[in-house]
């Protein structure tokens, strides 16, 4: 009996996940990637996934001391990384940040466009002109900015791969979120819009959209235990998700395995049942 239970859980490798070694191979090496926002939580994770591949990372937030940790702790890895201070919402920012990595890495392969704010709670009635501009400017008009100032770049190196952090809340907005929803399903349509017109240079663009995920960022929606409750009767797999679950999704569509895919969504979010 444990025999056939052993042989079993050998050739389902579902079953047998835990006994599978954690190798990964190094299917980034030579590539640089730019994360944005990759300090802390999701960007982070993707930061470590695509350096654990062997790309050469480059990442950024707004605070020097938090890069520094940051770019520390990936060091620790063994992961080639550097790092500045960047506010994507800054052109001057982001042109330091295209052009220190062209200086210093030799050019860009993997843009992520990770940053994000939300600086309204409440009911979107009550939202100002001033936080719609902040967040559409951030949030969508600057992933827009990035990708175009990183395409020739891309094209000197024969194509590349960009991917863009949108969210669950934008197929079903998030009551008291509702500004930054509708900023994250701009970037479900801003993915598709660019896809045709970078398949012509080479470059794949695509879109993870995270469920609730155990970040900082998130804090509100998972330290509440009755609202973390109701999260979680939405989705099949009954946690909250990790960083480590979005940055390996985001290594994926960076690389050649996934040669094929532009202008697609991945929902990473245990389930939770956000379209058809």
């Amino acid at each position: 009996m444990l025999k056939a239970v052993t042989r079993c859980l050998w050739s389902n490798p579902v079953a047998g996940r835990r006994m599978m070694s954690h190798h990964i191979s190094p299917n980034l090496s030579g590539r640089v990637a730019i994360v944005t926002a990759s300090t802390d939580g999701i960007g982070l994770a993707a930061a470590e996934a695509l350096g654990q591949r062997g790309a050469h990372v480059v990442v950024s937030s707004r605070r020097q001391a938090n890069v520094d940790k940051a770019v520390s702790l990936l060091h620790s890895k063994n992961i080639k990384v550097i790092g500045t201070t960047c506010n994507v919402g800054k052109a001057e920012d982001r042109d330091k940040l295209i052009s220190m990595t062209i200086e210093q890495c030799g050019g860009v392969d993997i843009l992520v466009s990770n940053a994000a704010v939300n600086p309204f709670f409440g009911n979107i009635l009550e939202s100002t002109e001033e936080v719609w501009d902040k967040i559409l400017g951030v949030n969508v008009k600057a992933s827009f900015l990035l990708t175009k100032q990183v395409v020739p770049h891309m094209e000197k190196r024969g194509g590349g791969s960009v991917v863009i952090v949108s969210s669950v809340a934008g197929y079903q907005p998030m009551q008291g979120l509702g500004p930054y929803s509708v900023s994250k399903t701009a970037l479900l349509g801003l993915t598709r819009a660019l896809a045709p017109d970078l398949a012509h240079s080479n470059i794949r663009i695509n879109c993870v959209a995270p469920g609730i995920i155990k970040t900082r960022f998130s804090a509100a929606l998972w330290e509440n235990e009755s609202v973390l409750e109701e999260f979680l009767k939405q989705t099949s797999i009954k946690r909250l998700g990790q960083p480590e679950d979005i940055g390996g999704v985001i290594a994926f569509l960076c690389s050649d395995e996934a040669s094929y895919i532009t202008g697609e969504t991945i929902t990473v979010t245990g389930g939770m049942n956000c379209r058809l």
